[in-house]
């Protein structure tokens, strides 16, 4: 489980254009990295729209948006095109990355108990260090209460 202040897990991971994505990738900046269960479902479509929508402002204050989730690269790449995000997505088949940033966990569904995905957004600092952490998120107005918070913590470190 990460925690605000920990230095955020390291990862390389495959990228939705076969690429390696690594955290080092997005070192002196800021990073929304977020967790999600599976490309074109419903809540993990609109939670990827929102940060493409989004990502104008988070972009101008400093950020860059990477969401993971299990689905293979060619997945996350129709997934992108067909709802013209801008945001990258990297995929954690073996869902190792997911478990060590706490967003994999026991879930239950229609009485029947499953590991899966807990939706989760983590505000990494440029020097690696989680700032901020949105644990069991509800999509709507997410995106925006994200780049808001790193609005509020960018203030509060000048």
């Amino acid at each position: 489980m990460v925690d605000i202040g920990d230095a955020a897990p390291q990862f390389c991971l495959p990228g939705m254009d076969e690429r390696e994505v690594c955290l080092d990738d997005f070192k002196g900046k800021w990073l929304v990295l977020y967790f999600y269960p599976k490309d074109n479902t419903s809540g993990c479509t609109r939670e990827a729209v929102d940060f493409t929508l989004a990502l104008p402002t988070l972009n101008s204050l400093g950020a860059e948006v990477l969401g993971i989730s299990r689905d293979p690269p060619a997945s996350h790449k129709k997934f992108a095109e067909k709802h013209g995000l801008g945001i990258k997505l990297a995929s954690d088949a073996d869902h190792k990355v997911t478990e060590a940033y706490g967003a994999w966990a026991l879930k239950k569904m229609y009485g029947k108990e499953s590991y899966g995905v807990v939706r989760s957004t983590f505000l990494i600092d440029p020097q690696g260090k989680v700032a901020h952490a949105w644990k069991k998120v509800s999509v709507k107005g997410h995106a925006e209460a994200v780049a808001e918070r790193l609005r509020e913590t960018k203030e509060k470190i000048k």
